[in-house]
């Protein structure tokens, strides 16, 4: 969103495309992800087999929210002032891309094969993981899927436990986000919000159901070399511009 806003003419001061719309279509986006994954969940929250509380899903994913929640807020105005630029996108868009072949390499034969089988720690860490997203540029699913593959999570595994924790950090921060901009919000702009949720739900569920499929075979080095890429050619673009 934030490379792609200038090339259609919207400016960094703009409070609707900048701050209510682009929050606003990320509650269709995870509405789509909460709808995928709603018969996993629903299975898991009512039939936690007779396991102890601290062993139930809704426990583990409260403990990897709490992280961002946390840090989220504290750190909410700075973010959306000093780091939502192109030049730090296309620096953690390369940072991310080169950690994503890194961890790739060092990773060898992971251990934990279900999502609701992984302990308090390991969802704390996750979820300290996922506070790396916060940096714009760096991918909220990357950044908790390669971490939980460091805590011996399988792909699969990991990318079902990033998407379950999608739902509630995604969710908080458009709220969020979404009653700190509702003022600046227009009737006329109504329908432009309404299309923009529609369109991020339907797209969503695509990917999501393409992704969950892609990794069962595959590993996420292409992931890599496009956030490499597409990082490079923006920071060539920026410097060429500078140098201008």
């Amino acid at each position: 969103m934030i490379l792609v806003m200038p090339l259609l003419g919207i400016e960094e001061t703009d409070r609707f495309w900048n701050g209510a719309f682009d929050i606003f279509i990320q509650l269709g986006a995870i509405l789509a992800v909460a709808m995928y994954f709603w018969g996993r969940l629903w299975r898991l929250t009512l039939h936690p087999a007779g396991k102890p509380w601290h062993e139930h899903i809704m426990v583990k994913l409260f403990v990897a929210f709490l992280p961002a929640a946390v840090i989220g807020l504290l750190a909410a105005n700075f973010i959306e002032t000093k780091l939502k630029n192109p030049l730090i996108v296309s620096c953690a868009l390369v940072g991310g891309g080169i950690a994503i072949l890194v961890i790739e390499g060092v990773i060898r034969h992971p251990k934990i094969k279900d999502a609701a089988s992984i302990s308090l720690t390991c969802a704390l860490l996750i979820g300290l993981a996922q506070c790396l997203a916060m940096i714009p540029g760096t991918s909220r699913s990357g950044a908790t899927i390669m971490g939980a593959l460091l805590l011996g999570l399988t792909a699969a595994a990991a990318a079902e436990f990033s998407f379950f924790l999608a739902i509630p950090t995604m969710f908080a921060a458009g709220v969020y986000s979404l009653l700190k901009h509702i003022e600046e919000i227009e009737p006329a702009q109504l329908l432009t919000l309404g299309i923009g949720f529609v369109v991020a739900f339907v797209v969503a569920w695509a990917v999501v159901a393409a992704f969950m499929r892609f990794i069962q075979s595959h590993r996420f080095t292409s992931f890599a070399i496009y956030r490499i890429i597409l990082g490079g050619i923006v920071l060539v673009l920026i410097l060429s511009r500078s140098h201008a």
